[in-house]
């Protein structure tokens, strides 16, 4: 009942991940139509439910633009859970301001890289120049696009592909 369900608008845009129970619910109450069963069943006393893995809602949503929220998981999935100062390959990233905070600096996309401890420990609070280190690549803010949003989630519902990569 946990399984991730995909959510289409009217005009089959990605809107949102819900879980199966919200998903069945929604459908139930007749918001929702089922597009795509890849799971199977679920048996009731008296029914045969599919499982869905992708619906779509019965009246259009208007709602912004999805943006990417700047959080450390997303940080370190743009830099490829890479170190931005060595190039190596951690489990244990921190997060580092290009131009320290103290000096300025703001928590934003464009001033934030992932950097291994060491990095981290090294740069410390100085600038780039200061610590005469440079960047494998420059930070820049991820697309918003729904490829992107929801594509972590294409390894396991496969079947999502035709609805997350038309947008």
């Amino acid at each position: 009942m946990q399984a991730p369900v995909l959510v289409l608008n009217v005009n089959f845009e990605p809107i949102n991940i819900c879980n199966t129970r919200r998903a069945i619910g929604l459908i139930l109450i007749g918001k929702a139509a089922m597009v795509l069963n890849g799971r199977g069943y679920f048996h009731t006393v008296t029914q045969l439910i599919p499982q869905p893995s992708v619906i779509r809602l019965e009246h259009m949503i208007h709602r912004p633009r999805l943006q990417v929220k700047l959080t450390r998981r997303e940080v370190f999935r743009r830099d490829n859970f890479v170190c931005q100062y060595c190039g190596r390959h951690a489990s244990d990233l921190t997060v580092d301001h290009v131009l320290p905070k103290h000096l300025g600096g703001e928590h934003i996309w464009t001033n934030v890289v992932a950097a291994c401890p060491a990095c981290n420990h090294r740069k410390g609070g100085r600038r780039l120049e200061e610590a005469r280190m440079l960047l494998l690549h420059r930070p820049i803010e991820p697309p918003s696009s729904a490829f992107y949003i929801f594509g972590r989630h294409l390894t396991e519902n496969g079947e999502w592909e035709p609805f997350i990569n038309g947008w």
